[in-house]
């Protein structure tokens, strides 16, 4: 096959490489490398403050040495193998806009922000691998969370045309320097965005594909819903050679989630319930006739040997829901400290040695909002929640409610925040070596891999 067969395309509701041959993609999300994120390496609040915290005690050199020796560690050859030798042919690469743009110097590309994207984009093609790159975190924050290094609750980006502006710039930048690479299967634009007028969203998609297509007309665009990537209602015909890409976690399987099957935050929860809500949340794919990629999915796991099981049925389940609908898949996520990933930092890890008696009073005082329940400090925040729901009971923000939008403020933002601090002392001290170690922590040969997950993947990677 030559390299210009390799590019894919949308042909119907699937998409196709250049021989007419269907390419179903199914992989994993890398979250944590190029856009950090909070529960995926165990710092606390968003990654730009964690960042800024640690530069003040290790510096600007041993700061700079330090990340980048994370961002070599965390993914390689060896993990790009290991994903081909499970049948997957996809990596999403999440990625945080101030990689290649400073905030300080707007519409000023970074040129050596591709560095570690140019390696990524390569070693995974060396393997059969696609990639989409995925903007995970854009200037302003699309939505309300700490996923789009968003350091206060509200996305400014559907605010301010500046933002919108520079996204639009960098994005060009993007496709302009992988135009010609075959093993990127496409660009998906904005992660998870959270227009709350429903009515930004899809002129300024219209706008971005446009500018996109400028600097890269072949490339498949992925776009994902409003409402962090469920809704699809506001958009009319689907743009050409464009994936419309859902996210679909299941409600029993956040952390506070269960049983399963059983009853979580008042809904029933099975698998027909699960087939159910994929079926509403791409319901614009199947009436348009376009492809369906799932770009993000999969539950949180426990510890707990009785629940964890109940996660894998999940699991399993909606694996075999996708089969049944052709539907291609990128599981959430690659590597992490232990909560979802397929691999993760081992217990006896120089970063969990140093790190987890903090990630223990992070989980303890809730400021997490992915991987904590916040049941430790239920006697301050049930108070408020009650305060809340007394004095302002037809307060309904967008998008999840009156009592997410307080566990926002108090847990992750009020709590939270103030632990960047301590999350930074816990470097103090340490020399050049002890810092490579905490880094190679997340190296593919130092981690430990989550078998039953491992086996169910690979049951639904047979070729297609």
């Amino acid at each position: 096959m030559t390299d210009d067969d390799r590019f894919l395309r949308v042909a119907g509701s699937a998409l196709a490489d250049g021989t007419g041959a269907t390419v179903r993609l199914r992989g994993v999300g890398l979250g944590g490398w190029m856009n950090m994120e909070n529960f995926i390496t165990g710092y606390p609040a968003t990654e730009t403050l964690m960042r800024e915290a640690v530069r003040g005690v290790l510096g600007e050199e041993r700061y700079h040495r330090f990340f980048d020796r994370l961002l070599t560690a965390f993914f390689g050859d060896a993990d790009a193998a290991h994903l081909a030798s499970l049948g997957l042919n996809c990596v999403r690469v999440p990625l945080n806009y101030r990689h290649f743009e400073d905030d300080l110097a707007p519409f000023k590309i970074i040129e050596d922000g591709f560095r570690h994207l140019d390696r990524l984009v390569d070693t995974c093609g060396r393997h059969g691998l696609y990639t989409v790159l995925d903007l995970h975190a854009a200037p302003g924050a699309q939505n309300h969370h700490w996923h789009s290094d968003n350091p206060a609750h509200l996305p400014a980006f559907w605010q301010h045309a500046h933002f919108q502006d520079r996204l639009v710039h960098l994005w060009q930048a993007i496709a302009d320097r992988y135009a010609g690479h075959p093993w990127v299967a496409g660009h998906n634009l904005l992660n998870e965005p959270a227009d709350p007028t429903g009515e930004i969203i899809g002129p300024f998609y219209a706008r971005l594909v446009e500018a996109v297509r400028e600097a890269d007309p072949r490339h498949t665009i992925f776009l994902d819903g409003n409402t962090y990537s469920t809704r699809f209602d506001m958009f009319g015909e689907p743009a050409e050679n464009a994936v419309y890409t859902c996210h679909d976690y299941a409600l029993a399987g956040f952390v506070h989630g269960g049983p399963y099957p059983g009853r979580t935050e008042g809904v029933w929860v099975d698998r027909g319930q699960l087939e159910q809500t994929f079926l509403e949340r791409t319901r614009y794919q199947r009436r348009t006739g376009t492809p369906i990629w799932v770009g993000e999915f999969g539950p949180v796991y426990t510890g707990d040997p009785e629940r964890d099981a109940q996660r894998y049925q999940i699991l399993r389940d909606q694996l075999d829901i996708y089969d049944v609908h052709d539907a291609g898949w990128s599981l959430w996520t690659y590597k992490d400290v232990g909560l979802q990933g397929l691999v993760h930092a081992g217990p006896e890890s120089p970063y969990m040695r140093r790190f987890g008696e903090f990630q223990a009073k992070k989980d303890r005082l809730g400021a997490d909002h992915w991987g904590s329940t916040g049941e430790g400090v239920r006697h301050l925040t049930d108070p408020i929640h009650a305060f809340m729901d007394e004095e302002f009971p037809g307060f309904d923000p967008y998008p999840f409610g009156r009592r997410k939008f307080t566990n926002d403020l108090v847990r992750h933002l009020l709590f939270a925040q103030p632990l960047t601090v301590e999350y930074a002392e816990l470097f103090r001290g340490l020399d050049d070596g002890e810092l490579d170690a905490l880094a190679d922590s997340f190296a593919f040969d130092a981690c430990v891999h989550r078998e039953p997950l491992v086996d169910i993947l690979t049951e639904h990677t047979r070729p297609v």
